[in-house]
C-alpha cells in the first residue's frame, strides 16, 4: 500500500524534528534601505538592489534564506537577464510539472523543454520558495540555521535542486562576494549594515516540527479508555495511534470504546480493510484543514489523495474539494495539493 510509505515518513518525523529559536531578523523594509548601498553599475548589483526586498519577504514567510534566493536567482537568470528571465519573468528555472499557467518553452537539458511563465518576478521568487519548502526531499534544509548559507548552498546540491557539481560552490561565492548574507543576519541597531551583526535562528517553525506528530500526554487525563502502556500521537490536533502486527480496525475500535463504522469514517474508509504495522490510525474526526503553515504540499508523486489526507491528519473531501480531484487520484511528482483552502 502506498499509504504504509507515508506512514513511515512520519514516524521518522518523530525522530529528525529540531528546536528552533524564535528571532527577528533584518526585514524586508531595512533590506530595502541596506540595498540601496550597493551602488555599483555591475548586473550583480542592479539584481540585488531591485530584489533583494522580495527575497526577504520570502524569507520571512517561508524561512528559505534570502541570500540563497538571491544568489539562486543571480546564478539561474543571468542576473535577471536570461531569455527565460526576460521573456518569463522565470528566475529560477522551474519547468512546468503539473502548472496550470502560462508556459514557455526553452533548450535546457534537452531541446523545447516546458517551463513555467509568470505574471511578476514576484510570482516567481514565490514559487520558488514554496518549491523548498512544501517537497519533502528539501524539508531538511529547514533544519539549518537560516545563516547558514554554506550548509544551504550543499544541501540543495545533495537533494538534487542542480546537476552541477560545483552549484554549491557557485552559490558561496556570489554570497561571500556580495556579502548577501547581511540579509539573513540581525541588524545593529543603528541599521547599518557594516556594523557587527548577531547570528540568527531560524524565524520560522521548521517543516519537520511542524509536521511532526506530537505525543499526547495521557497524564492528564483522556477521552479514551486506552492501555497506559501505548503511546498516543497527535497530528493537526487529531489524536492517533500507530497500528502494530495483529491489529484490526476493528480490535482498535473496540480498543478505544468506539464502532467500527466511526474508526472507519475519521480514516476515510468505506469498509473494512488489512491493517499493516506502522499505519496511523486516526481515533477521532481529521480536521478541515492542515496545521498553520503547512499550506500545501508539493507531491514526490505515486501518493492517492487519501494518503496525503491520512498524513496531514486533513479531511479527504476537504481536500478532494481544494484540488477538484477525486478520492482515487494518484497524485504526479511535483503536482501541487493545497491542505488549506487557496489558490496554488
Amino acid at each position: 500500500m502506498k499509504y504504509f510509505r507515508s506512514a513511515s515518513i512520519l514516524a521518522a518525523m518523530l525522530v529528525a524534528a529540531a528546536c528552533g529559536v524564535t528571532s527577528h531578523t533584518v526585514s524586508s523594509s531595512s533590506a530595502e534601505n541596506i540595498a540601496q548601498t550597493f551602488t555599483g553599475d555591475s548586473p550583480q548589483h542592479q539584481y540585488i538592489r531591485q530584489y533583494a526586498g522580495i527575497a526577504v519577504r520570502e524569507r520571512e514567510r517561508t524561512g528559505v534564506p534570502a541570500s540563497i534566493t538571491l544568489a539562486q536567482g543571480m546564478l539561474e537568470s543571468g542576473n535577471g537577464k536570461s531569455a527565460l528571465a526576460v521573456k518569463a519573468k522565470n528566475h529560477f528555472g522551474i519547468k512546468c510539472h503539473d502548472w496550470k499557467g502560462a508556459k514557455t518553452y526553452y533548450d535546457d537539458d534537452h531541446k523545447g523543454e516546458c517551463f513555467r511563465k509568470y505574471s511578476t518576478v514576484e510570482e516567481s521568487f514565490r514559487d520558488h520558495s514554496d518549491f523548498l519548502r512544501y517537497r519533502d526531499r528539501y524539508k531538511f534544509l529547514f533544519e539549518f540555521d537560516v545563516t547558514d548559507y554554506k550548509s544551504w548552498a550543499y544541501g540543495l546540491k545533495k537533494a538534487g535542486y542542480a546537476t552541477d557539481p560545483n552549484y554549491p560552490s557557485k552559490l558561496i561565492r556570489l554570497i561571500e562576494e556580495y556579502g548577501l548574507d547581511r540579509f539573513d543576519r540581525k541588524s545593529s541597531a543603528s541599521g547599518n549594515a557594516s556594523e557587527a551583526e548577531e547570528k540568527v535562528k531560524q524565524p520560522l517553525e521548521t517543516p519537520l516540527q511542524l509536521e511532526t506528530p506530537k505525543p499526547v500526554d495521557t497524564s492528564k487525563g483522556s477521552v479514551f479508555k486506552l492501555s497506559l502502556s501505548r503511546q498516543l500521537y497527535s497530528q493537526n490536533g487529531v489524536p492517533f495511534v500507530y497500528s502494530v502486527e495483529g491489529e484490526t480496525y476493528a480490535s482498535l475500535a473496540k480498543s478505544y470504546d468506539l464502532f467500527l463504522a466511526e474508526i472507519l469514517r475519521y480514516n476515510d474508509l468505506l469498509e473494512d480493510e488489512e491493517l499493516l504495522p506502522g499505519t496511523v490510525v486516526y481515533l477521532q474526526p481529521k480536521k478541515a484543514k492542515a496545521s498553520k503553515h503547512v499550506d500545501k504540499y508539493i507531491a514526490e508523486g505515486g501518493e492517492s489523495l487519501r494518503d496525503i489526507s491520512q498524513r496531514f491528519a486533513v479531511k479527504l473531501k476537504n481536500l478532494m474539494e481544494y484540488n477538484g480531484m477525486n478520492a482515487d487520484t494518484i497524485v504526479r511528482e511535483g503536482e501541487t495539493v493545497m491542505l488549506r483552502k487557496g489558490r496554488k
